[in-house]
């Protein structure tokens, strides 16, 4: 983002307080991302983490179970459950529940839907590559996360790998490198 040039700056700290007011809550409604970080910060009480947390894990958890008549139908509902999850890290900065939810969501589609993730062929080769991918990127995202929440994650991460390793995407999950234990 461009810095304001310093007169400007300084001209508009100058301007009377009411005037400042305006401007910053024009600014503000401008950006849609900012105004739900600001409502979540200021106006949410203390339990709307929680709240948000809960709300995410249905969602989760529910889609993934029904019948689905492509891989590929299976494969959009997963794209669009972690970009709620993104979204939710995004406003929150809760990057915890985005990595044990995303955990959560692939640990499901193994449970859940064996039929399309038990062959390798070419309807199942990109919800297959999807799994692998988000398991790594799940693995890189604990790793950032501090030593305490790797105790928590370990044996549903470990758990993951294991049936990752038991499906056809196996065979992508070691061209990608994902190890297999954590």
């Amino acid at each position: 983002m461009p810095a304001l040039p310093p007169d400007l700056r300084k001209a508009l700290f100058n301007l009377p307080q009411k005037e400042k007011d305006q401007l910053l809550a024009r600014l503000v409604a401008q950006d849609s991302v900012l105004t739900e970080q600001l409502s979540y910060r200021l106006l949410e009480g203390p339990d709307a983490l929680e709240e948000r947390r809960h709300r995410l894990r249905q969602q989760v958890d529910d889609p993934v179970r029904g019948y689905h008549q492509t891989p590929n139908d299976l494969l959009l509902i997963l794209r669009q459950l972690q970009a709620r999850l993104a979204y939710h890290t995004k406003i929150t900065g809760d990057t915890y529940c985005e990595v044990e939810l995303s955990i959560r969501l692939l640990l499901n589609v193994f449970a859940h839907q064996p039929e399309s993730v038990a062959r390798l062929h070419g309807p199942t080769q990109p919800l297959l590559q999807h799994l692998a991918r988000r398991t790594q990127e799940a693995l890189k995202q604990a790793q950032k996360l501090h030593e305490d929440y790797h105790v928590e994650l370990a044996d549903s991460l470990n758990e993951l790998l294991t049936r990752l390793y038991q499906s056809a995407a196996a065979p992508l999950a070691r061209e990608l490198g994902v190890p297999l234990q954590w």
